[in-house]
């Protein structure tokens, strides 16, 4: 069994720090090592071991960065790839994990960093997380500063300081080009989150004021977000991804949940 990195010729194990939430009186009467040591290994199919950041910095397109064997494959009956893998980390051990995906994140983002804010966006609207959406649309306009309660939110801020900053608008009306072109109302109804499809039509539709419950205009003051002029503005429900479905189409796939949304106009333009 392998017991180094393929890449770094270093012990599969990974020192990490204290939790950046324990207390910080706790840190400053420490006067020992405050790391830890967990284990950290990503066993490929072509049998080749890699730190996990070892392999973010050397992954390539669909071949193995050591021994250079194929190691994508693609399921029967589905052209859909993944590279599955075995995983050793402070989980302990998983098998057969399907690491694709965040390895083409990963390299989307390294070949097209100023998307990040836009990659983020999409996530939080997987994820059903309006409050993320909302202070990430906010954090386009301003500085990063010292009391912002949203790390992550203030560790792009950082990462994107010098490169062009997105608009809300651009952000509100992304496409996902390694997603199926899918836009954040796609991934809403994809995963059942009204709330933010709400929130998507509110800012990035022409769906007439009249049509919103009066508990989304009160939700969007008490989150501090305004509807703006949207005339000339692309409508999100005219989006539609790379099969030529609507966020309507989506959303009749998955049921109930959107019962009262479909054939009306909310999700689609009629």
């Amino acid at each position: 069994m392998a017991t180094t990195c393929a890449k770094c010729h270093e012990a599969l194990e990974v020192e990490i720090g204290p939790d950046e939430d324990e207390d910080v009186e706790m840190e400053a009467s420490s006067s020992g090592n405050n790391t830890q040591t967990i284990p950290d290994d990503v066993h490929l199919p072509c049998g080749c071991h890699f730190h996990w950041q070892c392999l973010l910095d050397s992954y390539e397109l669909s071949k193995c960065p050591h021994c250079s064997t194929e190691i994508v494959s693609s399921p029967p009956s589905t052209s859909q790839q993944q590279i599955i893998v075995n995983l050793t980390n402070e989980g302990g051990y998983q098998e057969h994990i399907d690491i694709f995906p965040l390895l083409q994140e990963e390299s989307y983002l390294r070949a097209y960093p100023e998307e990040r804010k836009c990659r983020a966006f999409l996530e939080f609207c997987r994820e059903g997380d309006h409050q993320a959406i909302v202070d990430l649309l906010h954090s386009c306009s301003e500085p990063a500063g010292e009391d912002d309660d949203d790390l992550d939110i203030d560790e792009m801020k950082d990462a994107d300081a010098d490169l062009p900053n997105k608009t809300p608008d651009e952000i509100l009306r992304y496409q996902d080009p390694i997603g199926d072109m899918q836009s954040g109302l796609h991934a809403a109804a994809a995963n059942g989150h009204r709330e933010v499809a709400w929130l998507l039509l509110l800012l990035a539709s022409q769906l007439p004021e009249s049509e919103f419950p009066a508990l989304v205009y009160q939700e969007a003051a008490a989150l501090g977000i305004m509807r703006e002029q949207q005339e000339g503005k692309v409508d999100i429900r005219s989006l539609k991804d790379s099969f030529g479905q609507s966020a309507e189409d989506i959303a009749k796939e998955y049921g109930v949940v959107w019962n009262g949304w479909i054939g009306n106009g909310r999700l689609a333009i009629r």
